[in-house]
């Protein structure tokens, strides 16, 4: 592959973590994707389960508790041998195959918040990052104020699982492109098929 090709991949990241703040909560689970910049996916990177003790678990608010309870990942991060420390590592590891440090954005929904986790329990792997980010969630809350019509068109399943919320991110700004995104040339939008 051209380098052209793969300094145009965008890595894609969902972590679940037992709250929202990084200073007393902990990264649960994390997935990664690699697409090309069609948004095509190349890469599954491998689903990890963090190993939490059971005051981390016992200190989630009662929809973590809910939510990762039916989900099944509360049971996996107990069975889980692996650290944040090998989990970074594993990531890392997958990454290099697919795109070079600094390259990449990082890609996903409300993704601010998965960087902050990053950055305070796996910096290496927030740093192979470029500094910027494509967060599907701004698209979302401008389409929701100015094309209203169309932010109904997509409706997420909320599965709150690492891999299908990452995918559900990927189909998100798929639907967004088609219907906001509108190529043109000159002034005039280019007609489907054409």
């Amino acid at each position: 592959m051209s380098t052209t090709r793969k300094n145009d991949r965008l890595v894609w990241v969902d972590m679940e973590m037992s709250g929202l703040q990084p200073e007393t909560d902990r990264i649960l689970e994390i997935a990664m994707i690699v697409t090309d910049g069609d948004l095509n996916i190349i890469a599954e990177g491998p689903v990890l389960v963090v190993h939490q003790e059971d005051a981390v678990l016992d200190r989630m608010d009662a929809w973590n508790k809910g939510t990762h309870g039916k989900s099944g990942l509360i049971d996996k991060v107990k069975a889980s041998t692996l650290t944040e420390a090998e989990v970074e590592t594993q990531c890392l590891a997958f990454l290099k195959q697919h795109v070079k440090a600094s390259i990449s954005p990082m890609c996903g929904n409300t993704i601010h918040q998965d960087r902050r986790f990053m950055n305070r329990y796996m910096p290496k792997l927030e740093a192979y990052f470029h500094y910027r980010n494509i967060d599907v969630s701004t698209i979302k809350e401008l389409c929701k104020r100015w094309q209203p019509e169309v932010a109904k068109g997509f409706t997420k399943k909320q599965a709150h699982t690492a891999l299908a919320d990452i995918i559900e991110s990927v189909e998100e700004l798929r639907y967004y492109r088609e219907k906001l995104f509108i190529p043109t040339v000159g002034d005039e939008p280019i007609a489907e098929g054409n």
